[in-house]
């Protein structure tokens, strides 16, 4: 997650003089919105959807308000997350900062751009993935804001959503804290995922499916059986949160409660509990090969949660295709990015 130049006119102009709009068209850049500097002259930050696309198109980098959001979802979506989803994961103004990195740097290399983006959200299965995937920038209804998906976030929304059902008890959520609190120097969100649930780090990053056959635990089993089908499928997260609470009937401790985040919040293996994002592919801003970045530096940008709202329904919001290639040409993600 070296930077290359975009290229220079080249050859000589004639003397004429130049609108503030012709010399940015001539210089390659955007036409200069309303938005994009303030009364002092000095730049402004992005602050609405179509301001960042212009930005991605121009190949500008820019600061983002933070009132914007950007969410990766299937093309044609109605919505950042199916809508079965209670909550939608979502990345930050220093994450679509982040991206108009990619696009600045590798805009004539667009698998770099489109897989660098979903590799920075956290995607797993990156060698092989083929599903069309937008990125959507937006902003929040009034009176909605983001939270840090913690993992003490989760069980207060519950609680708030569903009162006192003892199906999240106070020991078990210390318990799930304190495993992936006390990770050592060469430690990640993976190595906490299999310290909590028994599943193998290795057969997991080769996307073995979650059974006994890799080592997943009773606890964290019992837990998706009864939480029933995720939201991905035919479910939806409030009933796969109702059907854990009443169904469950193993020790509620802490495989349960991540078996209940993993399957009815899409809080996967790679989910760091603490609101950064987390992914064991090549960093696309860190000049190495996957092997050689540490833990830290593989360590993305801030991710948020929010209602999961229809897109017609957010005062704005636009959708900004990826190219993500063909898997062949993915030799970066762990070979790196430069």
């Amino acid at each position: 997650m070296s930077l290359k130049c975009l290229g220079a006119v080249r050859g000589r102009m004639p003397l004429v003089v130049l609108t503030t709009s012709a010399l940015a068209l001539a210089l390659g850049g955007a036409m200069p919105d309303s938005s994009s500097a303030a009364a002092d002259g000095k730049p402004r930050c992005i602050s609405t959807p179509r301001a960042y696309r212009a930005a991605w198109e121009a190949r500008q980098v820019r600061c983002v308000s933070p009132s914007l959001f950007g969410t990766t979802h299937a093309r044609g979506s109605a919505s950042p997350y199916p809508s079965g989803f209670w909550y939608a994961w979502a990345g930050s103004s220093t994450n679509l900062e982040r991206y108009l990195e990619l696009r600045r740097t590798y805009g004539d290399t667009p698998p770099k751009v489109g897989i660098g983006v979903l590799s920075y959200v956290g995607y797993p299965g990156l060698n092989t993935w083929d599903t069309p995937t937008d990125l959507a920038v937006y902003t929040l209804p009034r009176g909605v804001r983001a939270q840090v998906p913690a993992f003490e976030t989760w069980f207060r929304l519950l609680d708030e959503e569903f009162g006192s059902t003892a199906a999240y008890p106070l020991a078990a959520q210390t318990q799930l804290a304190y495993k992936y609190s006390r990770l050592g120097p060469r430690q990640d969100a993976v190595d906490a995922f299999q310290a909590v649930t028994g599943c193998r780090r290795n057969a997991l990053l080769n996307g073995e499916e979650v059974s006994a056959k890799i080592g997943c635990n009773a606890a964290f089993l019992g837990a998706l059986a009864a939480a029933g089908p995720s939201p991905y499928a035919t479910g939806e997260s409030k009933s796969c949160f109702r059907n854990f609470a009443a169904r469950y009937r193993g020790p509620k401790n802490a495989a349960a409660l991540r078996g209940a985040l993993y399957q009815c919040q899409d809080a996967g293996f790679l989910n760091t509990g603490v609101g950064l994002g987390y992914n064991t592919y090549a960093n696309p801003f860190v000049c190495k090969p996957a092997r050689e970045q540490s833990v830290l530096q593989k360590y993305t940008g801030r991710e948020f949660i929010l209602p999961n709202t229809a897109f017609a329904r957010l005062p704005s919001h636009t959708d900004i295709e990826l190219e993500l290639g063909k898997p062949s040409q993915r030799r970066f993600l762990n070979s790196g990015y430069c």
